[in-house]
């Protein structure tokens, strides 16, 4: 039943070397791969707590020193100010007098401003459920592609991948690739009017009876007004498609891009209703900081991060792992 609809004729794009190995390698446990993929934000961030908690005591000294931290963590004046005025209250109120007192009352103060982020995708309510992503180029919408349509089949779902990025010629290939390695259907075209291409698809999805249709669009950046607005059509065609969609609208983030990546929700928001958020390349950067930024300032749900190549280094945000991975 899977197959490929409508090939490019043009040479099959390669997967990274890294994504295509199929030799075992040592399993790690979820929680020590995210330990692993934040070695850069913690060693920014969790490695200079230390001595800046040395003398016990949260005093203005502590407090500069913390700030001072905390913004160069790519956390955010206004989660930066919250953080600090949330130790204070708790300093004041439980007498914390030791530096493992103090570490555990910024931990849990980070944990309770991220834990509303925590929101797992629940995709029972449509069938198809259509998920419709978007971002900047580069962001790592194709890859996420692929490897979600992993996260759902290994949940015993049916997927479908809709090429909507018909600009770039790589992009579907590299999506055809995706689709072969994981034997599941792609809806493409060399050349077209994108929304087209994702329309076609629902159409194929209801008449399979498939349960996730996950529709690629090309990179755009915020300031491309006419980019915008073409997806902001896209968006209106699948809702033509079925006046329910799309069930959910993950924007992709570059953990790299650290605070511009606020700008880019805001600007997503604003064309096509961001639903979610999939934070990628967390283990290349030391701005996972960001998260914080994006609870205080945009608190979309991220749905998933990435914090690795491997097919299997994208998964949900939980935030008590997360925050336990930047301090131990």
């Amino acid at each position: 039943m899977f197959g490929f609809l409508k090939k490019s004729t043009g040479t099959k794009a390669e997967l990274p070397a890294a994504d295509l190995a199929t030799s075992p390698v040592p399993e790690l446990s979820w929680r020590e791969r995210l330990k692993a993929g934040l070695a850069r934000t913690r060693a920014q961030f969790g490695g200079k707590l230390k001595s800046i908690f040395a003398g016990g005591r949260v005093d203005d000294e502590l407090l500069e020193e913390l700030e001072t931290l905390l913004l160069t963590s790519d956390v955010g004046m206004e989660a930066t100010q919250h953080l600090l005025s949330e130790l204070k209250a708790r300093a004041k109120r439980d007498g914390i007098d030791t530096p493992e007192a103090i570490q555990k009352a910024l931990s849990d103060a980070l944990h309770e401003l991220l834990l509303p982020l925590e929101k797992p995708l629940d995709i029972t309510s449509h069938r198809p459920f259509i998920i419709m992503l978007a971002g900047v180029n580069g962001a790592g919408k194709t890859t996420s592609i692929g490897k979600l349509a992993k996260h759902f089949q290994a949940q015993g779902l049916s997927v479908l991948l809709a090429a909507g990025d018909t600009f770039r010629a790589a992009a579907r290939e590299q999506l055809q690739a995706w689709g072969e390695r994981n034997k599941v259907t792609v809806i493409s075209q060399e050349s077209g009017d994108p929304a087209a291409v994702i329309f076609d698809a629902i159409s194929a999805a209801k008449a399979r009876g498939i349960d996730i249709v996950l529709a690629d669009t090309a990179g755009r950046l915020p300031t491309q007004l006419n980019l915008m607005e073409e997806i902001a059509k896209v968006r209106r065609v699948i809702r033509k498609a079925d006046p329910t969609a799309p069930h959910e609208t993950l924007l992709v983030l570059d953990a790299n891009f650290g605070q511009n990546a606020l700008q880019q929700v805001a600007a997503f928001d604003k064309a096509i209703e961001v639903t979610g958020l999939i934070l990628t390349k967390l283990d290349g950067t030391a701005k996972g900081g960001v998260v914080a930024a994006i609870a205080r300032q945009c608190p979309k749900p991220i749905r998933f991060i990435g914090v690795g190549e491997s097919i299997d280094d994208l998964r949900p945000f939980i935030a008590r792992d997360f925050v336990d991975a930047l301090f131990e």
